[in-house]
């Protein structure tokens, strides 16, 4: 799909891993360019990545055949209404990562009848392994709905939603899911120094332990429950573990974390929506 411009608005770790992912999967240098009003991130994103960088959102927004909204969500009304102009004469496939930005939302600052795409992708993004959300509205056509797809997948898995407010639902447990896992890793650490292990040796374990679980989840066949069921022995010391997290309410614990994201998200929506 040479040939095509992608241009960034916002040069920040997001955009420069998608933008990386992409140059790893072959996609010429050419035929990327990334605005922000940083120098420092431009200076970072030229010299490292050997990218075009420049100041003008609007000259990002005349050359992109996609656009890929990469600013922080509080200033994506300000930055949608400088290049609404400029959008409506070019008319590129629009690919929103703002956290809480509803498409209407945005289509409405940018002038309206865009094909626009809103992304939910998650922290590991920066490492290739991230994993996104996408919803596509009724403007996009399935060669705009691919190639976003293929833009998301340079840096990770991707999985579409029916409707948008599933992209909440993303938000609650890709999104935000990351902190979760870190909990839980500060936990186990925590509990192994308290039983002798120096922290050092915790953190590895710790570590090597959630990799470990997260790679047989991936690549052994069989869903999380079962997974757990071959590995805890009746009368063992895993059993005896489970029991005491299940006695802790553990899944009443995770399922008011997630409903407490998802009502988080549609606050934050509704807020930025009456910008």
């Amino acid at each position: 799909m040479t040939g095509r411009i992608i241009g960034f608005i916002g040069a920040g770790n997001m955009a420069r891993s998608l933008a990386g992912g992409l140059l790893a999967n072959g996609w010429p240098k050419q035929d990327l360019i990334l605005s922000d009003p940083e120098a420092d991130q431009r200076t970072r994103v030229s010299q490292t990545m050997g990218l075009a960088a420049v100041e003008n959102n609007g000259e990002v927004a005349d050359r992109a055949d996609v656009l890929v909204l990469a600013t922080k969500p509080q200033l994506l009304k300000a930055v949608a209404d400088g290049i609404a102009a400029n959008v409506q004469k070019t008319r590129p496939l629009v690919i929103s990562i703002a956290a809480g930005v509803r498409i209407d939302d945005l289509q409405r600052w940018l002038g309206g009848n865009l094909a626009i795409v809103r992304v939910m992708p998650n922290t590991a993004s920066l490492i290739g392994s991230g994993a996104a959300g996408l919803f596509a509205n009724t403007f996009a056509t399935q060669s705009q709905r691919d190639e976003a797809e293929s833009i998301l997948r340079a840096v990770g898995v991707t999985a579409w939603v029916e409707t948008e407010d599933l992209i909440d639902a993303v938000t609650a447990i890709s999104g935000s899911g990351p902190a979760y896992f870190f909990l839980v890793m500060e936990e186990l650490e925590r509990a192994a120094v308290a039983h002798g292990l120096d922290a050092a040796t915790a953190r590895l374990l710790t570590l090597e332990t959630a990799y470990g679980a997260a790679k047989m989840a991936l690549e052994g066949g069989e869903e999380p429950g079962q997974l757990r069921r071959r590995v805890t022995s009746p009368g063992g010391t895993t059993e005896r573990a489970i029991q005491a997290l299940e006695a802790g309410h553990i899944g009443e614990l995770f399922g008011n974390a997630v409903t407490a994201a998802v009502r988080r998200a549609r606050e934050l929506a509704d807020i930025l929506g009456r910008q």
